[in-house]
């Protein structure tokens, strides 16, 4: 009993008790420094979230300067990044937005639709008419530049301006927008247009809907737009780039080339206001590459993208591959031999002028059809102030003719003829726009289609015909007036 009191009672050495508080010491320090961190990474959470709500801006749709005098002030739109982890199915209520540019992986999903396997029916040219492989009348379009700042063409206030400015008029908007609404209501379930050449009329009526400035935010025509470039990027990535319904019919190489214009036209508009469609990038890239990779050895393009053919392509096939080129390029991608790619081209073009300016389908007996196609390669790659496509505007003010309702009335000749004169600005432009401006808004119908214009009674679709006459009227405010002439 009393051993065990004595061993309760013993006290420690001094040498432990040293040992003791040092490690109580260090314990206390311990504790102490870990309490200091976790407040420290507290207040860091803290304070990073606060300065979320105050300084994170959605990307702006609309902010740029213009040439217009009086500025106004316009409205902002924004993204939403308060994004659903549930989305439901696409409806006329979905949000306009494909996904936002955050870090988040979960973003509105893009509408699904099922593109249907290449047709076999491609190349009748009932939809095209002769144009599409004769260089007779085929398809408009023309790439205008796209700054970075978007020139202020997203207002119905600016566009007025611009139209009134450049030669048109209020009647020049509504035109384009019941044209649009009329697109917008023939649209195919899986985002295309017609049931012939289905790649080219979409590629066609998206450069329209582009035109306008409608994109995939866009409130009335989002979901249209969206559906559109879906449509064409499935077809890219389902065949590696290339973009047609029947690669077995050597006119694919129009399909191609305007559908590559469309989604590179896209892609720079949703680069631009940070919208990620998925694949539209990967696609794009693809198809611009193969018009690179693919051209003549005369430096032009031909049926089937054969290099190496006796006949060396023809004008009508290189317009609208030097047009998608200069969209493809717009977009900022990284495109090998486009350099050489492009100075060969304008080689071909040049050789198809003729002594008088015009310019020809091969050779280069000039004729009026292909002329402005012609200049406005020269213009888009080599600027407006270029002395061969000053010949060919002079020819184009000489010898034009327009007359929808009596002839002549050739709209794939003269939708390449509005860009080159508003390019060239000046006398030229302001009586070209008198020969055409009234005469084809006097022609559109009540549902906002144009009939067949005279002389063409069958073979072009009321698809192609108000994609190509919207994108005449368009030119006003997607084209700027070149400078380098004079009135």
């Amino acid at each position: 009993m009393f051993l065990s009191r004595m061993s309760l009672h013993a006290q420690l050495s001094p040498e432990a008790e040293a040992r003791l508080r040092a490690q109580k010491r260090n314990s206390t320090i311990s504790s102490i420094v870990i309490s200091i961190l976790v407040i420290v990474l507290c207040g860091l959470i803290l304070a990073f979230i606060a300065l979320k709500g105050m300084f994170f801006e959605s990307p702006t749709i609309v902010a740029y300067s213009s040439s217009i005098e009086d500025e106004q002030e316009l409205e902002e739109r924004r993204i939403n990044d308060q994004v659903q982890r549930k989305p439901s199915a696409p409806s006329s209520s979905m949000a306009k937005v494909i996904a936002a540019s955050t870090v988040s992986p979960t973003a509105v999903p893009v509408p699904e639709f099922a593109v249907p396997e290449p047709s076999v029916e491609f190349g009748s040219g009932d939809d095209f008419g002769a144009g599409w492989g004769s260089g007779g009348d085929g398809g408009g379009g023309g790439f205008g530049n796209i700054p970075a700042a978007m020139r202020k063409r997203c207002t119905k206030e600016d566009r007025l301006a611009r139209l009134s400015a450049n030669g048109g008029n209020e009647k020049c908007e509504d035109a384009v927008v019941e044209a649009l609404r009329f697109l917008q209501k023939t649209q195919n379930k899986d985002g295309s247009w017609d049931e012939k050449h289905k790649v080219a009329m979409t590629g066609l009526v998206l450069l329209a809907y582009l035109g306008h400035c409608e994109t995939p935010l866009s409130e009335e025509f989002g979901l249209t737009v969206t559906a559109a470039i879906t449509f064409l990027v499935d077809v890219a990535v389902k065949n590696k780039g290339k973009l047609a319904t029947n690669y077995r019919d050597r006119h694919w190489c129009y399909e191609h080339a305007i559908a590559t214009y469309a989604i590179s036209e896209a892609l720079t508009f949703c680069t631009m206001l940070g919208v990620h469609i998925p694949n539209l990038q990967e696609a794009t890239q693809d198809a611009v590459q193969w018009i690179i990779n693919n051209q003549h050895k005369s430096g032009g393009w031909d049926y089937g993208y054969s290099e190496d053919s006796a006949r060396g392509g023809d004008l009508s096939i290189a317009a609208w591959q030097m047009q998608a080129l200069k969209a493809g390029h717009t977009t900022g991608l990284e495109l090998k031999n486009y350099r050489s790619c492009i100075t060969a081209g304008l080689k071909y073009v040049r050789e198809r002028q003729g002594s008088n300016g015009a310019f020809a389908y091969t050779g280069n007996n000039g004729r009026i059809s292909l002329t402005g196609a012609g200049v406005l390669c020269i213009q888009q790659h080599k600027g407006a102030a270029d002395s061969d496509a000053r010949k060919g505007v002079k020819f184009l003010e000489e010898n034009s003719k327009f007359d929808y309702t009596k002839g002549p009335a050739n709209l794939y000749e003269h939708y390449y003829s509005a860009q080159a004169m508003i390019n060239a600005g000046g006398k030229a432009w302001r009586n070209y726009n008198k020969l055409f401006r009234d005469n084809l808004l006097d022609a559109q119908l009540e549902d906002g289609s144009w009939p067949p214009p005279a002389g063409k009674l069958h073979v072009e679709t009321a698809t192609y015909r108000t994609a190509l006459c919207t994108l005449m009227l368009e030119v006003y405010y997607r084209f700027l007036p070149g400078t380098g002439q004079k009135s």
